[in-house]
């Protein structure tokens, strides 16, 4: 963490919540007569049973979550350095990634209301990454890393020179999200500042109206700097060169707050931020097809023989479905 750039308080927090965990699972509160348990060989059924003794001592559930992550994010550098087997928050964090994403106390926004919004953005930045993601779901980091070889257009030709990936061949128009990219490591010949979050590579269909979007920012967008050729590039201070996540959070939340949608100070139950948009994408394309499994795929949350099987049937369900019931922006 020292080294990725994290601040004390930051890595405090990390250690807080850690020491909490090894306290409860020494402490033995669900089962005291079991022998005393250690972080190393946390279960499954240790990991949620902590989940739970935090929302009974009444956690808000932002709380909830930010621990969750915090836990996750520690058994995933381990189990990725080889020093345990397996992160047994894997299977938790799945199970509550919809109560984290459907939190009711938000701010409510109609799809009329998310329209007028976006019909008063202007710049071709910055109404080409809030459309992308409110029509995609995805993460600030899954769009800051999105290269031009990521996107493809319904006829294929190469955008700017650049043929897309193989992955998407014959899948019409659409967005490649890849696991890959981690802070400090080097993708597509661009050493990466942000982290995608996937469990597994994801295929996301573009639509008329986003295939409109990304055109127009494309017409216009400046010569970039990387031999990566990304997608999202600044046009201010840091011009043609890759959007950051702080960019993103900056953009999204002036023309929120130009809305009344965010203030200072402002609480996640209140403020619009990049995350919201994903929140907003995963509730109502959940509402309108009523498949939480395709929502879930195109979040990126799902990983094994259930993503391999809505891959394998791409074409005939995840586009007609998503197609059939994304809502219109334009």
């Amino acid at each position: 963490m020292t080294y990725h750039g994290k601040t004390d308080r930051t890595r405090d927090a990390y250690e807080r919540v850690l020491r909490r965990f090894e306290a409860f699972l020494r402490d033995g509160e669900e089962n005291p007569t079991e022998t005393e348990r250690v972080v190393s060989d946390a279960s499954h059924r240790d990991c949620m049973a902590w989940i739970h003794s935090l929302r009974r001592a009444d956690a808000a559930d932002s709380t909830v979550a930010t621990y969750a992550s915090y836990l996750h994010r520690f058994y995933a550098y381990m189990t990725q350095v080889g020093a345990f087997e397996a992160n047994p928050m894997a299977l938790v964090m799945e199970e509550m990634d919809e109560q984290i994403d459907t939190n009711p106390s938000r701010r409510e926004i109609s799809i009329p209301q998310m329209r007028a919004f976006l019909a008063e953005i202007h710049h071709p930045l910055d109404h080409a990454v809030v459309f992308t993601l409110l029509k995609t779901g995805m993460r600030v980091g899954e769009l800051c890393n999105l290269d031009l070889r990521d996107l493809s257009f319904a006829d294929g030709t190469p955008l700017d020179g650049v043929s897309s990936r193989a992955q998407l061949d014959g899948r019409g128009p659409s967005l490649y999200i890849s696991p890959e990219p981690s802070v400090g490591s080097a993708t597509n010949g661009e050493v990466r500042t942000a982290a995608n979050k996937r469990k597994r590579s994801t295929v996301v269909p573009v639509d008329d109206e986003l295939e409109a979007v990304l055109t127009r920012w494309l017409a216009v967008r400046p010569d970039v700097t990387s031999p990566a050729n990304p997608l999202f590039v600044s046009t201010s201070g840091s011009w043609g060169e890759r959007l950051t996540t702080d960019m993103v959070h900056h953009l999204v939340e002036r023309h929120a707050a130009e809305r009344g949608w965010h203030r200072a100070g402002g609480d996640a139950e209140e403020n619009v931020t990049p995350h919201y948009f994903r929140h907003f994408f995963t509730t109502h394309l959940r509402d309108r097809t009523g498949d939480r499994g395709i929502v879930k795929y195109l979040r990126g949350d799902v990983g094994g023989d259930i993503i391999d099987t809505y891959t394998h049937n791409w074409g005939d369900r995840v586009r007609e479905t998503y197609e059939q019931h994304i809502y219109s922006l334009l």
